[in-house]
């Protein structure tokens, strides 16, 4: 999965801001045995990244076994700034992000949502390049447009 994220960042991310939502196992829980996090965001940093995260329980749990990241007290705080924003846990409240907010946070409208929570014309109308798993991105016909749109 890391190499989706380095991919829809353009096939580098070193020095890019990454911001992760949810590092836990499964939302509503602090498990952290068998995360993907656990994976994904060290190979994410040894291409060159620099992580903020936030998981509503998990990063007491998490701190110890992921060293280097940067923990945030909320989701809107990892994406100050940001390249991306990438969902890992699909928690409640990351449902309901306010995605104009997102999108104004963001160097760049690109979200990469690894639990399918929002939906590909959803995101589209709101002017992100999107990409999830098993099914269709919102990509390369509206790159271009949502980035002249940041402008």
């Amino acid at each position: 999965m890391a190499n989706r994220v380095i991919g829809a960042c353009g096939g580098s991310v070193d020095g890019a801001i990454l911001a992760v939502l949810g590092v836990t196992f499964k939302p509503n829980t602090d498990d952290m045995r068998e995360a993907p996090s656990l994976e994904i965001l060290p190979a994410l940093q040894a291409a060159g990244a620099h992580i903020r995260a936030y998981d509503p329980e998990g990063m007491a749990k998490a701190e110890p076994l992921l060293p280097g990241v940067e923990w945030c007290s909320g989701a809107y705080e990892t994406m100050d700034d940001a390249t991306a924003v990438i969902i890992l846990t699909e928690w409640d409240e990351f449902r309901m992000l306010d995605l104009s907010r997102v999108r104004a946070a963001l160097r760049q409208p690109l979200m990469l949502d690894f639990r399918n929570i929002y939906g590909t014309g959803e995101m589209s109308a709101a002017g992100f390049v999107y990409h999830s798993i098993g099914r269709s991105g919102v990509a390369a016909a509206s790159i271009q447009s949502a980035l002249e749109n940041t402008a």
